[in-house]
């Protein structure tokens, strides 16, 4: 049964797909009694056809269900151009915690648990709208009018406002955030915290390719040329990190000339970048390389207006694989440095003292 008896053009209109008919029938009541206009569907095939029959403003989803399921539904939803920018919701059974990790990777917007409250269904759903008008009042350009400021040569604080409408994931301590071989589906912002950016070879031996913080992009490469990651992405300490679905960045690339010339130039950046230090890894003598490494780690990360010395903790693990070499050898140079007074170890943190001797280092 559609709950559409009470239908308002100036209602949002919630899809709701559930096969349970009890908890299909009270959710619809709930949501109906807080003012959205409901249309019902008992399986994932009748959701879709009602989808794309009459599309609504934001979709629930349950996930296991027969005939066709919650990531069925998800995938047909995505790649349909009318219906891929609707709001949709998982609902999830604690027992299916995989599931719904499996969910939300695929690009869901957010899930609730089973059993939830008639607040956390309402709250969540609200949210969710208020975020879709957020962005279609920006100018009148939906996400883009975010992205124009992004292209403005980076006010931060205006990059922040902008960004603020998106889901923000906090991530542990040398936590996997994608991984080689996986599918991208949304581009990362780094809102605090620092994340290596690494490969490895077939003998398992780490490369770190990148380094980044908080106002950084990445994962963007992938979802411009439509491939899978070829590196992964780990985190160095505790990280907050923004995601952009994929589908809206992809907008912007073909409807935002100068986003579109901003990414070109970051990806010129990046082959610059990563052509440099191809160079230093084939003809740069081991002292020159560990130099290097320590003072990309201070252009990365040192504190704007800071007059100390730069420290920093990070494994010697970490900064071997930034150095190209084995953990040992950077062990023993950074011996060296030490008795040379070039650097100082202080409470587990590596603290430059002279900057400009370890950047004219040549053996």
């Amino acid at each position: 049964m559609d709950h559409q008896d009470t239908k308002n053009i100036d209602m949002e209109k919630i899809l709701l797909i559930e096969d349970n008919d009890a908890l299909r029938d009270n959710t619809a009541e709930i949501l109906t009694l807080a003012g959205y206009e409901v249309i019902t569907a008992e399986n994932g095939k009748m959701g879709v056809e009602k989808a794309m029959a009459n599309p609504p403003d934001l979709i629930v989803c349950d996930i296991m269900m027969p005939v066709l399921d919650g990531y069925g539904v998800y995938q047909i939803i995505s790649k349909n151009e009318a219906l891929q920018h609707i709001p949709f919701i998982f609902l999830s059974a604690k027992s299916e915690r995989n599931d719904l990790r499996k969910g939300m990777e695929m690009g869901a917007d957010d899930y609730i648990t089973k059993p939830f409250s008639d607040s956390e269904l309402i709250n969540a759903i609200r949210a969710r709208i208020e975020k879709i008008k957020i962005q279609q009042n920006a100018g009148g350009r939906g996400i883009e009018a975010w992205y124009q400021i992004i292209s403005e040569l980076g006010n931060k604080d205006e990059m922040h406002k902008a960004l603020e409408n998106h889901d923000v994931i906090d991530y542990k301590k040398k936590q996997v955030i994608y991984s080689e071989g996986q599918h991208p589906n949304k581009l990362y912002y780094i809102e605090s915290g620092k994340i290596k950016v690494y490969k490895t070879s077939d003998g398992g031996k780490e490369l770190i390719i990148g380094l980044l913080s908080a106002g950084d992009f990445f994962g963007h490469i992938p979802l411009i040329e439509n491939t899978v990651y070829e590196e992964f992405a780990e985190t160095l300490e505790e990280s907050s990190i923004r995601v952009i679905p994929k589908k809206e960045f992809e907008h912007l690339l073909t409807h935002n000339q100068e986003v579109a010339l901003k990414v070109i130039k970051l990806l010129a950046n990046n082959i610059s970048e990563k052509e440099q230090q191809l160079v230093a890894l084939a003809y740069h003598s081991l002292r020159k390389r560990v130099a290097d490494a320590l003072l990309t780690l201070k252009k990365k990360y040192a504190v704007e207006g800071d007059t100390n010395p730069f420290s920093i903790s990070i494994s010697r693990e970490d900064l071997a694989n930034i150095a190209g070499t084995a953990t040992e050898s950077l062990i023993r140079t950074l011996s060296d440095f030490k008795a040379e007074k070039l650097i100082e170890i202080k409470e587990g943190k590596i603290v430059l003292l002279e900057e400009k001797k370890l950047a004219n280092l040549f053996n």
